[in-house]
């Protein structure tokens, strides 16, 4: 891995660590709260825990290696389904799939944690996100959108972009270019860039 792009991953790492380290000294449920989707109304958090995690980063507060490792890998996990479900789709578009990661994560049916959520069935013929089962993760990565998906996820984390529920309580969606086949079985909720929303749980088709 080139010098300059390990730079930028261990930076938004530490940024996060730095700013979730922040949170739990001062309110001890915020990191339940981080992983807890709830539809936003109020205004966007001001950006002031992120300098003041930039600030704290080269020497967080005290946070067991436990914490550290999971906070690590919950953000790796939403970074890298940023980056291959929605790189090209802008922030709007990866915070639409960040609201259906959560949502999923909400609904109690679809694993307990973030990486749970994004890698469920990937070992097997039902892959959840596609990029965990059809290659796409043997490919070398596009750095400055690896490293814009990693910051917009530590961002998402610590609240400073809040999630507005722009996609209705959607749990699923796909490509404009595809037709599933699930598609015309759930609630279709709204179309963010070139992904189209789903809500609801399948149902049956009728005859």
């Amino acid at each position: 891995m080139p010098k300059k792009n390990h730079d930028a991953i261990s930076r938004s790492d530490r940024v996060l660590v730095a700013a979730m380290a922040i949170i739990l000294a001062t309110a001890s449920a915020a990191v339940g709260a981080s992983m807890t989707y709830r539809p936003s109304t109020d205004k966007p958090a001001a950006p002031a825990v992120v300098v003041q995690a930039e600030q704290a980063a080269a020497a967080p507060p005290a946070v067991s290696d436990a914490v550290t490792a999971k906070l690590i890998a919950e953000h790796k996990c939403l970074s890298e389904v940023l980056y291959y479900e929605a790189r090209g789709e802008g922030t709007g578009g990866q915070t639409a799939i960040a609201e259906v990661v959560f949502q999923r994560l909400k609904t109690g049916r679809y694993g307990a944690s973030i990486c749970k959520v994004v890698y469920e069935g990937a070992k097997g013929p039902g892959c959840q996100f596609s990029f965990t089962c059809n290659g796409d993760m043997k490919r070398a990565r596009q750095p400055q959108a690896w490293h814009r998906a990693e910051m917009l996820a530590a961002r998402i984390l610590t609240g400073e972009v809040p999630l507005k529920n722009a996609t209705g309580g959607a749990v699923n969606f796909h490509a404009v270019s595809v037709s599933p086949e699930w598609a015309d079985t759930m609630d279709r909720t709204t179309q963010i860039g070139n992904h189209i929303f789903y809500r609801g749980a399948p149902r049956a088709r009728s005859s």
